[in-house]
């Protein structure tokens, strides 16, 4: 059982210097991503790993945060031929997520990566799709595990904060831009996300 706090960040919403923005098309990671953890144990979550290139020269503040876990919103350009492509005219769909920046130590890993957790159920993965974040807050710092299932009860945990700290006025954007949310008429600034390219 956890005793890690299941909302984080202030009521009145992100503070500075959040929001970070990022933005890239999505790449193919380690292999591992969430079919191996689906097939250890069920996800509270089917929700698949996406990767960004980490490039300190498009995300200079990216070198200088700490290694870990954070939440917030990613936008996907999903093709129109993709099973899951909302039925709207929208070019940029937004969903919620939560993201790893980091080593992933349990891994043993030697190059940083952003590795996004988009909490949607998709049927179809989505490499080379143009995704942008939106990152709004940290959850907690990137540590090592002893067993597989330690991780995984762990980011299950991640996503269920990223979706209670994200149904607020202030950390939601207005009804109805962010696919499969609790409908929270938000305060949120999403024009980013959404805008055309």
């Amino acid at each position: 059982m956890t005793t890690r706090p299941s909302v984080v960040g202030p009521e009145a919403g992100p503070n500075a210097p959040y929001p970070y923005k990022m933005e890239g098309k999505v790449i193919s990671g380690f292999g591992r991503g969430s079919k191996e953890k689906h097939s250890h144990k069920p996800r509270s979550s089917a929700s698949p790993t996406a990767n960004l290139p980490v490039d300190d020269a498009d995300t200079p503040w990216i070198a200088a945060i700490p290694s870990g876990v954070y939440f917030g919103y990613a936008s996907l350009a999903l093709p129109e031929s993709h099973p899951d492509r909302p039925s709207t005219s929208a070019a940029f769909h937004i969903f919620p997520m939560v993201m790893s920046i980091g080593y992933n130590p349990f891994y043993n890993n030697t190059v940083r990566s952003a590795e996004v957790h988009v909490l949607h159920k998709f049927t179809a993965d989505f490499y080379d799709a143009p995704m942008r974040l939106l990152i709004l807050e940290f959850i907690r710092e990137e540590k090592n595990y002893d067993s597989l299932e330690a991780l995984i009860d762990d980011i299950n945990f991640d996503c269920v904060v990223a979706k209670k700290s994200l149904a607020r006025e202030h950390w939601a954007p207005a009804k109805g831009l962010v696919v499969g949310s609790p409908d929270v008429d938000g305060k949120l600034d999403a024009e980013w996300l959404v805008r055309s390219v």
